[in-house]
C-alpha cells in the first residue's frame, strides 16, 4: 500500500547535511576539538566485582608533576547520582562498588602522561564483598545484595486471555528456552568531550552524545546548579547504538569545570568504553507457544530474565519492552508474560539498538519455525496466517487502526523466498556446505513504552526572508537534521538548501528527547512540521494583507506568497517579514508533538504503549560448513514498513547497517566480563562478512505521522538474527538456541549432518 502523493522533497534524496565536510574530513570530533590549555582526565576504576571502600588515599597523586587535582565522590557538590530512569548509579563511588569498572576517582592532570601516571598512585582501601552475577542466582534469598531495595529491579507482568487453559485446547505446543549474550555497542568514535566555561560563567560541554538535554540536567544535578547554567552540545558523533544515552564523560568533565575553571577534554581508550560503559542486556527466554491443527497461535507464554546488571540506565524500558514484543507480529488471543529485570555485578546492561526487542525476537522467531517444521508448513505461510492486520489486537490489548504493513512485508519478500527454496538452496556443490533459507518477521513499537514522550521544535524568519530550524535532536549518523528540513521544505514549498538547522545545542534548542526508540522521524518530524506549519499559515495571511487577495487563492513557491494562476501577484518572504514584524507578530513558531499513548496497568499489562509500530521481514540465503562451522550468510533480502521514507536512501542505509549489526548479533558478538577487553577480544563483522543486501521499502502511511513517516533505526536490525539463525537450523537441520552461533556451536549442531555426510562417503 503506497502513498501516491507528489511531494517536493519528502521521499526525495538530497545531499545529506554536513556529507561533504565528512568527506573532506572536515567534521570536529571530540578528541580532535582544539581547545587551549585543556587539562586531561583521567578515572580511576574498581578493580572489583563488588567492595567496600574503607579508605582513599590520593597524596602520592599530587607528588607527580602535571597533577592539578584528584576528586573523589566527597568534592560532588550536588546529588551524587545518575540514571536515565532509575538515579541509582553514582557518579563517583563513596561507600562500595558493584562491578569491575565502578569509578572511584577523578584525575585532573596538565597532560596524559601525568594523569596515566596518577592512576597507579592513588592508593584505595578495598573490602572484597560476594558477589553475584548470574541472575537466577541474583533472586535466591541468600544471594549477595547488590543494592541496599534488593535485587529485583523491576518485573512487567502481561495477561490476556485465560492462557493454561487455552494450552489444553491447542493440536500442538513447543516449550524452549533461549539465551543471548552482553554485547558492546563498538561505536567508531569511543567517549569523548570536551569542556571550558564560557564568559557568562556557564559550563559549556562538548560531547559525543545521544541525548544533550538529559545531559544538561544530570549535569546540573551533580553540581548543584540550574539547569541554564550547563550548556551541552553535541559535537560530531561517531556512533552510538544507545551506549551514548547514558552520562559517560559528561559528568567528569562538569564537575572538573565547576571547580577549576579551566578547560578539560577526556576521551575514552577503546578499553575504558569495554570496561565502564552500558551493554545490551543479556536475556534468557522460555517460550511456551500452542497452535491449532492449522498452525493458527491460540496462546503464548513468555518467561524472560533481564540481567541489567549493577545499575539501572535503561533496564526498566528493556524489561517493559521485550514482553510486549514477545508474541512478535502476530495476533494471539491468550498471552501471558513476565519479565524480571536483575540487578548483577556484572556491567550494567543500558539501551542498545532495539531494547530488548531483538532478543525476544531470536526466541518467537525460532518458536514460529518450530511450530511449522512440526507442522509441515511453511514457514512464510505460518506467519501470513498469523500476521496482524487492521483489527487485530497485540498482546498488550492494544487494537491496530491503521499503518499495519506485515502483511505487506511478507507479500515483498515471497518471490525471493520462493526462489531461494525452490533453486538457490539445492545449487551448492560441497557436501559438507549446507544451505538453509530462513525468515525472520518483527513488529516494533515506536518511541517509549507507555510513558510521555514528547518533543519540540521551532522555526524563525529573519527580516530578510531567512528560515532557521531549531531542534535539539542528536544527529549521530543517521540522517535526522536531513530529514527535518526535507518535512519543513515540504510544509513550505521552499528549496531545502534555504533552511538553516541548528541541532542538538542546549543554549539554543529545547528538547527533542533522545536519539533512541526510532522515535525522532515520528515525534519530533511531527514537531518540524507543525512549527513549518505555523509558519507559512503566517506567510499566507500576511501575503493576502499585502496583495489584498483571499488567503485561499495563494500559494508558496520558492521564496515567494504568490497568486495560484502563476501569473499574477506575488511577495517575496522579506517583504512579508518586515510587513509581519511591523505589525507586532512573531517570527519565531513552535511546533510540539506527544505521540498518544495509554500507559501498561502494573497487574495485566494492558494498555496502548505505542501511537504506530513499524514492520519488517528478512529472508536469509545462509551457508554453513559442517566439517569446519564456518557460516556464510550470503544474501538478506530485508522488506520494511517504514510509513512513507522521507529519505529513501538515509532509510536504506539504516537497513544495511542494522543487517551488519545483525550478522554480528547472530553469529560472532559476546561480551564475557573480565574476559572481553577490546576489539582483540570482542569480534564484529567486516566487510568481508557482509552478505549482499536487498532492501525493500514498504510504505503503509501512518495517518499521525509526518507525511505518514514512522521510523527504521531499531527495525532495521531485530529480523536479521532470526531469519539467520533459522537460516542455519534449516541447513544443518538442528536448531541452535543460544547467540551467538559461533563456530563451536555450528560445530556442534552440525555434528549428525557431518556424520551422515562421511557415512555416505564411505559407501
Amino acid at each position: 500500500m503506497s502513498e501516491t502523493k507528489v511531494y517536493q522533497s519528502v521521499g526525495k534524496n538530497p545531499p545529506r547535511f554536513g556529507v561533504s565536510e565528512k568527506l573532506e574530513g572536515k567534521p570536529v570530533f571530540c578528541a580532535d576539538i582544539p581547545v587551549e590549555n585543556a587539562l586531561e582526565l583521567r578515572v580511576l576504576r574498581s578493580p572489583y566485582k563488588h567492595a567496600r571502600i574503607k579508605r582513599i588515599d590520593a597524596g602520592p597523586a599530587y607528588g607527580i608533576e602535571g597533577v592539578v587535582r584528584v576528586f573523589t565522590a566527597e568534592d560532588i557538590p550536588g546529588k551524587n547520582l545518575t540514571g536515565i530512569i532509575n538515579k541509582d548509579q553514582p557518579l563517583l563511588v563513596s561507600d562500595k562498588v558493584r562491578f569491575v569498572g565502578d569509578a572511584v576517582a577523578l584525575i585532573a592532570a596538565e597532560d596524559e602522561a601525568a594523569a596515566e601516571q596518577a592512576l597507579g598512585a592513588i592508593h584505595v582501601d578495598y573490602e572484597e564483598l560476594p558477589f553475584v552475577t548470574d541472575p537466577e542466582e541474583a533472586l535466591q534469598e541468600d544471594a549477595p545484595q547488590v543494592h541496599r531495595e534488593g535485587n529485583l529491579l523491576f518485573t512487567r507482568k502481561i495477561r490476556k486471555g485465560h492462557v493454561e487453559a487455552a494450552f489444553e485446547n491447542c493440536h500442538l505446543v513447543i516449550e524452549k528456552t533461549y539465551h543471548t549474550a552482553a554485547l558492546e555497542h563498538t561505536y567508531l568514535e569511543p567517549d569523548a568531550g570536551v569542556g571550558y566555561v564560557d564568559t557568562d560563567g556557564s559550563l559549556v560541554i562538548l560531547a559525543s552524545t545521544q541525548n544533550p538535554h538529559y545531559d544538561r540536567g544530570d549535569v546540573a544535578t551533580l553540581l548543584g546548579v540550574e539547569k541554564e547554567r550547563v550548556r551541552i552540545i553535541q559535537a560530531a558523533t561517531g556512533g552510538g547504538f544507545g551506549s551514548k544515552l547514558d552520562l559517560n564523560t559528561q559528568g567528569f568533565i562538569g564537575l572538573a569545570l565547576y571547580h577549576l575553571k579551566r578547560p578539560v577534554r577526556y576521551v575514552f581508550s577503546r578499553e575504558e568504553s569495554f570496561l565502564a560503559t552500558a551493554k545490551r542486556h543479556p536475556l534468557k527466554m522460555t517460550l511456551k507457544t500452542g497452535v491449532d491443527k492449522a498452525g493458527k497461535l491460540v496462546a503464548i507464554k513468555a518467561r524472560i530474565l533481564c540481567d541489567t546488571g549493577a545499575y539501572a540506565s535503561y533496564g526498566l524500558a528493556v524489561a517493559s519492552r521485550a514482553p510486549v514484543h514477545a508474541t512478535g507480529p502476530y495476533e494471539v488471543e491468550h498471552f501471558e508474560a513476565d519479565c524480571l529485570c536483575v540487578y548483577t555485578n556484572n556491567p550494567f546492561g543500558g539501551a542498545m539498538r532495539g531494547f530488548g526487542v531483538p532478543q525476544v525476537a531470536f526466541a518467537h522467531e525460532s518458536q514460529m519455525d518450530s511450530l511449522a517444521g512440526a507442522l509441515g508448513m511453511d514457514p512464510l505461510e505460518i506467519r501470513r496466517i498469523n500476521c496482524l492486520k487492521i483489527g487485530s489486537r497485540t498482546g498488550s490489548g492494544q487494537e491496530l487502526k491503521a499503518s499495519v504493513g506485515i502483511g505487506d512485508c511478507l507479500d515483498a519478500v515471497e518471490k525471493h523466498y520462493q526462489w531461494a527454496v525452490t533453486q538457490w538452496r539445492s545449487a551448492g556443490s560441497d557436501p559438507f556446505k549446507r544451505r538453509g533459507v530462513g525468515v525472520g518477521a518483527m513488529f516494533y513499537g515506536i518511541g517509549n513504552t507507555g510513558v510521555k514522550n514528547p518533543s519540540t521544535a521551532q522555526i524563525t524568519m529573519d527580516e530578510d526572508g531567512a528560515i532557521t530550524l531549531f531542534t535539539g535532536c542528536a544527529d549521530i549518523g543517521q540522517g535526522s537534521t536531513t530529514v527535518f528540513a526535507q518535512i519543513a521544505s515540504e510544509e513550505l514549498h521552499i528549496p531545502i538548501d534555504a533552511i538553516k538547522v541548528i541541532a542538538a545545542d542546549t543554549k539554543y534548542t529545547t528538547n527533542a528527547g533522545a536519539t533512541s526508540a526510532s522515535r525522532q522521524t515520528y515525534i519530533s518530524g511531527n514537531a518540524v512540521r507543525e512549527a513549518a506549519g505555523s509558519l507559512r499559515e503566517l506567510l499566507i495571511g500576511q501575503g493576502a494583507d499585502l496583495l489584498k487577495c483571499p488567503a485561499g487563492t495563494l500559494i508558496i513557491d520558492s521564496g515567494f506568497v504568490r497568486e495560484t494562476d502563476g501569473e499574477g501577484r506575488k511577495a517575496g518572504f522579506s517583504e512579508i517579514a518586515r510587513e509581519a514584524k511591523k505589525n507586532g507578530s512573531s517570527l519565531r513558531f513552535e511546533g510540539a508533538f506527544d505521540p498518544e499513548t495509554a500507559p501498561l496497568d502494573p497487574e495485566t499489562g494492558q494498555g496502548s504503549p505505542y501511537a504506530t509500530y513499524a514492520y519488517a521481514c528478512h529472508v536469509a540465503l545462509v551457508e554453513a560448513d559442517v566439517a569446519t562451522g564456518e557460516v556464510r550468510v550470503e544474501k538478506i533480502i530485508a522488506a520494511h514498513d517504514v510509513g512513507k521514507a522521507i529519505y529513501p536512501e538515509s532509510v536504506r542505509g539504516q537497513i544495511y547497517g542494522g543487517v551488519a549489526m545483525g550478522v554480528g548479533f547472530a553469529l560472532m558478538e559476546e561480551y564475557v566480563p573480565g574476559e572481553t577487553e577490546s576489539m582483540n577480544d570482542y569480534h564484529i563483522p567486516t566487510c568481508v562478512d557482509m552478505p549482499e543486501v536487498e532492501a525493500i521499502l514498504v510504505e503503509c502511511p501512518e495517518p499521525t505521522g509526518p507525511f505518514g513517516a514512522k521510523g527504521v533505526g531499531e527495525p532495521a536490525l531485530i529480523p536479521t538474527a532470526p531469519a539467520i539463525l533459522n537460516a542455519l537450523s534449516d541447513a544443518l537441520g538442528e536448531r541452535i538456541y543460544s547467540l551467538p552461533a559461533n563456530l563451536e556451536r555450528v560445530l556442534e549442531a552440525g555434528a549428525r549432518a557431518r556424520r551422515l555426510i562421511l557415512k555416505e562417503a564411505k559407501r
